[in-house]
């Protein structure tokens, strides 16, 4: 009796290509219906569930969040690294986030169209994964520096306030 290997059992099947499965054709047929479904006429721009759901008072960014993440489901599942898929996550994040303000994140969930960032991120790794791997490590060392320097920041400035505000009263 033959055994397999663990990644022998994980690997692709024989005859596919990776990232071929149903799952990343069903991320860009969502990605597409959450970011692109509707071309504004007279422009290259395209319009998605997203914005429309942000409209939703309280629930709509949630929703668009809970449907972006089954992108970030089937990188997982296709062994994207886990750099490419704190990178994902942070674009869900940013969205979500600055969906949440009135107008202006319908603006910029039309503009910042996360989903289709995704996975493009998704069909690079797959095509390329060192490559995309190196550069993904790359955007989130910067953006934990970003954010190591804006708590830095706020504490100085902090510390500025309550220091003139020393001066001012005493």
């Amino acid at each position: 009796m033959a055994t397999r290997s663990r990644d022998a059992e994980s690997s692709t099947p024989p005859g596919t290509a990776l990232g071929t499965s149903g799952g990343v054709s069903r991320a860009r047929r969502l990605a597409r219906l959450l970011d692109d479904l509707i071309r504004i006429p007279g422009t290259n721009i395209g319009i998605g569930l997203d914005p429309i759901l942000g409209l939703i008072p309280g629930v709509g960014d949630m929703i668009g969040g809970l449907m972006s993440s089954y992108i970030l489901m089937v990188a997982a599942q296709e062994g994207v690294p886990a750099s490419v898929l704190t990178r994902m996550l942070g674009n869900i994040a940013l969205d979500s986030l600055v969906g949440v303000v009135p107008v202006l994140g319908d603006l910029f969930d039309v503009g910042m169209k996360s989903n289709r960032r995704n996975v493009d991120l998704l069909e690079r790794y797959l095509a390329s994964p060192s490559r995309t791997k190196a550069a993904s490590r790359g955007v989130v060392a910067l953006v934990i520096l970003a954010a190591i320097l804006l708590v830095v920041g706020v504490i100085a400035a902090g510390v500025w306030v309550v220091r003139l505000l020393g001066r001012l009263t005493g």
